[in-house]
């Protein structure tokens, strides 16, 4: 399968897909973190590409709960409509199988609930962080190691300049989860057929 990992820069999702023998390639502004395909600059270059899936975690910033304090002055600046139109423009994407990630937040309300909730601890890592999955052609992910002991570090990260870059990483439950339950190629029998 030909697979874009939109708006991602660790790799981690894309790797997965590679290491399942899938034509992957991640895109976002900023540069990989790890040697592997991908396109550095504004997704839209790549988006009418002939891909046959498309996992996207466009910027949550602007629309999710945890800025909700700043909500009205993103409205009155066009930053909430702006973040909005993304992540519309995403999900409405001529690819037969899309999955867009983010957390709780406006889409839910504006445009329509989530497919799946899920949270790392479902996929072996001790992390809380409810992430929400919009999904098109593809089946909600199932847990794959349940971790007892939970926490929300993410959530505690200390301020600085990369705190959103760590905020909004792939864990690699998740990332391995995604390329084998979504990677298979019954599943793409199926939504294809």
């Amino acid at each position: 399968m030909k697979v874009l990992i939109a708006c991602e820069y660790s790799g981690a999702v894309r790797d997965e897909f590679l290491g399942g023998g899938h034509d992957a390639m991640s895109c976002d502004l900023l540069p990989t973190e790890v040697p592997g395909p991908h396109y550095q600059g504004d997704v839209r270059d790549v988006l009418h590409y002939p891909w046959d899936m498309m996992i996207a975690f466009p910027p949550c910033t602007h629309i999710c709960v945890s800025g909700a304090r700043h909500h009205e002055g993103k409205r009155m600046d066009g930053r909430q409509q702006a973040g909005v139109s993304f992540f519309m423009m995403l999900a409405m994407a001529n690819i037969p199988m899309i999955a867009l990630e983010n957390p709780v937040g406006i889409m839910s309300s504006l445009w329509r609930k989530p497919d799946q909730v899920i949270h790392p601890w479902q996929f072996g890592e001790g992390e809380c962080k409810a992430t929400c999955l919009w999904l098109k052609n593809l089946q909600p992910l199932v847990s794959t190691d349940v971790v007892e002991g939970r926490e929300q570090s993410v959530w505690r990260m200390p301020p600085g300049p990369d705190r959103w870059k760590e905020r909004s990483r792939t864990f690699p439950g998740i990332a391995k989860a995604m390329a084998e339950q979504w990677g298979g190629m019954s599943l793409w029998t199926k939504a294809s057929g």
